[in-house]
């Protein structure tokens, strides 16, 4: 627990010092949403009807970004690498970079909530606390299979282009789920779906952080 909360502190402190690249990757996820409107174009019953996809689509691509990020900044300023040489528990590691890394998601997806409203005119028929739930489980669901797979491409060439191969497959049901859910909160649901598809999220959810947390000892010490 004690290295859990460290490195998160140490990852949120970093995060604090940057601030413009958080910067850049929120104005990252704003322009990806304008290309999906642009590219469907004026057809308001459209953009109302998938916003909860281009929601996530622009969460998904915004996320390679930030996970390779940040595991390159440990490789890059060796950090990694004296971490192993003392007596560090992996587990703590994997879980403080994938809380901090499911933190800065959650702000790049509170941030495209308002915009998908403007943007694809959606509205919000059910409790907006499903909608929050959904960001959540998503979020996390991305980040754990995400940080353990950019620890795993840090030190190798290309790694930006490795990353979203390795890590899209693996999270589509993550995005279905998540996808569902949100349109669900956004259009309606009459049929009360959202939390069938929040308990498989949180199925997801419990899978990849339980694997990813024992497997990511091995991947960095390899």
């Amino acid at each position: 627990m004690k290295t859990l909360l460290n490195v998160l502190h140490k990852d949120m402190l970093i995060e604090w010092a940057a601030r413009s690249r958080t910067v850049a990757l929120l104005s990252f996820a704003y322009t990806i949403l304008l290309l999906f409107a642009f590219a469907i174009g004026p057809d308001a019953g459209a953009l109302r009807l998938h916003a909860g996809a281009y929601m996530w689509l622009g969460l998904l691509l915004t996320s390679t970004l930030l996970l390779e990020r940040s595991m390159r900044i440990e490789v890059e300023a060796g950090a990694l690498s004296k971490l192993l040489l003392i007596p560090i528990d992996p587990a703590g590691l994997f879980y403080g970079k994938a809380i901090a890394n499911t933190l800065q998601l959650l702000l790049v997806g509170a941030f495209s909530v308002p915009l998908i409203f403007v943007i694809c005119d959606a509205t919000l028929t059910e409790n907006i606390g499903w909608l929050g739930l959904t960001l959540i489980l998503g979020s996390a669901g991305l980040a754990a299979p995400g940080t353990l797979y950019a620890a795993m491409t840090a030190r190798l060439s290309g790694s930006q282009l490795l990353l979203p191969l390795m890590l899209f497959p693996l999270v589509v049901p993550v995005i279905v789920a998540a996808v569902k859910a949100t349109s669900l909160v956004m259009l309606g649901d009459p049929m009360d779906q959202i939390g069938a598809w929040l308990t498989l999220l949180a199925c997801f959810n419990l899978i990849y952080w339980s694997l990813c947390g024992i497997l990511f000892g091995r991947v960095i010490e390899a």
